[in-house]
Order: C-alpha cells, then structure tokens, then sequence
C-alpha cells in the first residue's frame, strides 16, 4: 500500500539538512531501487532560504511499517523535521 509521509521541518533546520542528508538520501534511494518510492522531495521555503519539510509517497506494507520508516530517517533521528504526518495515499494520477 502506497502512504504519504508529510515532514515539518524545525525552523532554520538548514544547517541540520546538510549534515544529514547523505544519510537521508541513501534511504530514499534504497526504496527507490527496490521499485517502492513514488516520489520525494523538500518544501522550498518562499520567503527564505531552506526548507519547511518534505513529501515522500512510498510502498510499505503496513502503516506501522510505514510510521517506523518515517520515525527512523536521519532527517527525523538527527533534528531537521520537528515531525511527520504519515497518510495511506491512493495514487490517481499518473496512471
């Protein structure tokens, strides 16, 4: 089942991003080759430089599995997201 994992990021969670994201990054990418992650990406800040949080939609088995993964990633367990929203999500477009 497909979920989205809404992140909020602390403010100025800049710095803690680019410590962090070799880390994040790796885990994306190890859903990504096993064919489960849809998409991700962060939330540019408007007004800033930085980020407000990020969207992953990605293939987990069960919504435990999905909150753990997210509880998990670097960006979470190092500071850079204040914290996640994790949703079943039902993938329209694209077909």
């Amino acid at each position: 089942m497909l979920f989205s994992i809404f992140a909020y990021d602390v403010e100025d969670s800049l710095p803690l991003r680019q410590q962090a994201r070799p880390a994040h990054v790796a885990r994306l990418e190890e859903l990504y080759a096993q064919g489960r992650l849809m998409l991700a990406g962060p939330n540019p800040n408007l007004d800033s430089e930085g980020f407000s949080g990020s969207l992953i939609v990605a293939e987990f088995e069960s919504f435990e599995e999905a909150s753990k993964w997210a509880e998990t990633d670097p960006y979470m367990t190092e500071g850079v997201y204040d914290y996640v929203d994790v949703k079943p999500f039902k993938l329209v477009f694209p077909k």
